[in-house]
């Protein structure tokens, strides 16, 4: 039907009459949609009709021009060398028109027909030089004449802000277009605030230095009333900062923390805090902004923040001192913000001595005289007020573990302290309690060695890892990427990106599906619990929980472990002096720590009373738990270059797991550097690595490095333990790579 009425159309579009030039331009509009191919019929004749002064008619004829362009190039070509001057002409006769009543808007002379003009120029000029700069003059005298103060006029300058910020135009009509966006935002209209904070985010692509000159502007956006404006203000002034502002915005921004809504709080920390991350040039200032982030809006810090201030922390030896001393004043001052407070009591628990002693004083520092009694006092207070959180409570107790060990002077008042939560309802900290009050009263000869500060934790390693996880959280199904060889110094242990693929390394022929360990984990998670040491497990097919998904702030501070690691621990609740009852077909607990007072336990028929796992350990014993050895030593591997020994220990009231003592001796005269172990076992079998003694092992065997592994076999008696390992290192700078496969493990492992 279009394409038989199309000729009517276009005849009667040709009329003198007004009305009905107007309603068959309106009408082609409706073919040109319907029929696309049609468009080539109606671009002369649009054309002409840009030549009527009757409004309709130009209106009409426009938003033809415009649908015209949408439909075809040929169209957009041909209007571009023809519409363009006719355009400008209707822009400037409708801008210079004194008043006429019956097109009259607020004072303002037709606002539909300059905004409808206006679009049909931005589409015209659209990557086009040439068009671009025909319009230049008259897009500078619309920004500049259209009065501002009615919302008629603001709604032109907004078209024509669009239209400039669209097309080719000079820099110049550029920064007056944003200076115009500048006024909108002191506009009391929402509305119009809006608007421009919305185009400023496109305009700061273009032209960042011309929305810079409106920064503060904008800051004063952050702190409207108006909740949609505030986040929009937010998202400007993030994109906004860089080397050069990022200390005054920062600024802004975290005094605005004090009186800003509860619920605009989140997005602001979480914004500031990633500024901060981004941008910070100097270790000192990145501390202070985060503990000015953590006092004012602890509660609303995400957990994976506070562990990278605490891989920051634990690498910068110069300002531990000062961090310490500073956390520990914010805690006498925002003790109710959660993340604070777990910050503050680890490093309290870490550098507690600095703190007393005032180690580490920087220039213009003003010394604070902090007793051992009062950074007790600090944890304990903590310890009260958060004693039904689990993550924060258990910091607490390690902290004041850690504190008497650091301050033998207090040793006894911290024991009565830790033993209050005998009886939490939070098994998680009864447990700890019990445990660490064992340690503080039986075991003085290990406890310094057992409490010692925790190991500097590789900040390049971290941020790659963090990086990786945020990558996999985003897309659960993208491979995370792949860390080039060399680019990163990984500590022995720790699985080293090589070239070869771990396919031969897990290639067993009695297990078509084998599970990879620290050498090759299977999710970033894992792959970060690796890197960090601290203890990630690889997951077991009998239905345990993969710790892939264990928090990362309580793996690092070893507060996410479940009591029970094989099947479902049975949870005894009851009131003090109550008398238990036992459960049919369910075991006795056994004491590992050692008896406690009559109070909190009872001799159990299976252990002996004063049965405890950690007696008779010097101090300088590894502390890994009661084992005995009931199997010799083998030779897991030699070669011409290279010999491997492993001793055995097994796990008391565990057959199962065994603990292997590895020791790598060099039989050549040639020193082997960045020394590497891997390995990896059939899926039936769990296996972790701890760390290295060094990534050094001396020539002529004159000396070794040893290395402990963790092996859970849970077909244990049905069938043995079988492992393949690959060795790599330096010789002269030169790589090297051996491997081979252990099959002469004792039998019963």
């Amino acid at each position: 039907m279009a394409r038989d009425l199309s000729p009517e159309v276009e005849r009667l579009m040709r009329s003198r009459e007004v009305n009905t030039k107007k309603k068959a331009a309106l009408c082609s509009i409706r073919i040109v949609r319907k029929v696309p191919d049609l468009a080539e019929n109606f671009m002369g004749l649009a054309a002409s009709l840009l030549k009527e002064k009757h409004h309709g008619v130009l209106i009409s004829a426009i938003q033809l021009c415009t649908e015209l362009c949408k439909a075809s190039k040929d169209s957009l070509e041909y209007l571009r060398k023809n519409c363009i001057e006719g355009l400008a002409r209707i822009l400037r006769d409708v801008s210079n028109r004194s008043y006429a009543p019956e097109y009259d808007v607020s004072g303002i002379v037709d606002p539909f027909l300059h905004i409808r003009v206006l679009k049909l120029l931005r589409i015209l000029g659209q990557g086009d030089a040439d068009c671009s700069e025909y319009m230049n003059d008259i897009l500078a005298q619309v920004a500049t004449k259209t009065e501002s103060n009615k919302n008629a006029g603001n709604a032109i300058l907004y078209e024509c802000v669009q239209t400039i910020m669209g097309i080719e135009a000079t820099s110049g009509l550029r920064v007056l277009a944003i200076n115009i966006l500048g006024r909108f935002l002191s506009n009391r209209d929402n509305n119009i605030r809006y608007v421009a904070l919305n185009m400023l985010m496109r305009a700061i692509t273009v032209d960042a230095l011309a929305v810079q000159r409106h920064r503060t502007t904008i800051l004063e956006c952050v702190k409207d009333a108006d909740a949609s404006i505030r986040k929009r203000a937010l998202e400007l002034v993030y994109l906004l900062v860089n080397d050069t502002n990022v200390k005054p915005l920062t600024k802004e921004l975290i005094d605005y923390l004090n009186i800003a809504d509860p619920d605009f709080i989140g997005d602001l920390t979480v914004n500031i805090c990633s500024i901060v991350e981004k941008f910070s040039q100097e270790k000192l200032w990145y501390l202070d902004q985060m503990f000015n982030v953590l006092s004012l809006a602890g509660n609303h810090v995400k957990d994976d923040i506070c562990h990278a201030l605490i891989v920051v922390l634990s690498n910068t030896s110069e300002l531990q001192g000062y961090s310490v001393r500073s956390l520990y004043k914010a805690l006498q001052e925002y003790g109710k913000q959660g993340s604070l407070v777990r910050v503050a009591v680890w490093c309290i628990g870490e550098y507690g001595e600095m703190l007393v002693n005032n180690v580490g004083m920087l220039d213009g520092e003003e010394p604070i005289k902090v007793t051992e009694s009062d950074a007790v006092d600090a944890v304990e207070v903590a310890l009260n007020r958060y004693s039904a959180d689990m993550t924060t409570g258990a910091m607490c107790l390690v902290a004041l573990l850690k504190l008497s060990s650091r301050f033998p002077l207090t040793s006894e008042r911290i024991k009565q302290i830790v033993a209050q939560n005998k009886g939490n309802v939070v098994l998680e900290l009864q447990q700890r309690s019990i445990e660490f009050t064992s340690i503080i009263q039986r075991h003085q000869s290990i406890r310094s060695s057992l409490l010692e500060r925790m190991p500097v934790l590789d900040e390049a390693s971290y941020l790659v890892k963090r990086a990786t996880a945020t990558q996999s959280t985003i897309s659960a199904d993208k491979i995370a990427p792949t860390v080039t060889p060399g680019s990163l110094k990984l500590p022995n242990g720790v699985a080293k990106p090589t070239s070869a693929p771990l396919a031969d390394l897990l290639d067993f022929s009695s297990d078509g599906a084998p599970a990879s360990t620290v050498a090759s984990t299977t999710t970033p998670n894992d792959f970060l619990q690796d890197l960090l040491g601290i203890g990630g497990v690889s997951s077991s097919t009998t239905g345990v929980t993969s710790t892939a998904s264990t928090d990362i702030l309580m793996d690092l501070l070893s507060i996410g472990s479940s009591p029970s690691q094989n099947g479902t621990p049975v949870t005894d609740f009851r009131h003090p002096g109550q008398e238990s009852k036992p459960v049919p077909g369910v075991p006795e607990a056994v004491d590992l720590l050692g008896s406690l007072s009559p109070a909190e336990s009872k001799p159990t028929p299976v252990v002996p009373k004063d049965m405890d796992l950690l007696d008779g350990l010097s101090s300088n014993t590894s502390i890994s738990g009661h084992e005995n050895t009931t199997h010799p030593s083998i030779t897991a591997f030699q070669s011409a270059t290279l010999k491997i020994t492993f001793d055995f220990k097994m796990k008391l009231g565990n057959p199962r797991e065994t603990t292997i003592h590895a020791t790598f001796t060099n039989l050549t005269s040639s020193t082997f550097t960045d020394f590497i172990f891997q390995a990896a076992v059939p899926k039936f079998i769990q296996l972790r690595l701890d760390p290295a003694s060094g990534n050094t092992v001396p020539a002529n065997g004159s000396g070794s490095v040893t290395q402990g592994l963790n092996i859970t076999n849970n077909q244990q008696g049905q069938k043995p333990l079988a492992m393949r390992i690959r060795m790599s290192y330096k010789v002269n700078g030169e790589d090297r790579l051996e491997q081979g496969q252990v099959s002469n493990f004792p039998s019963g492992l």
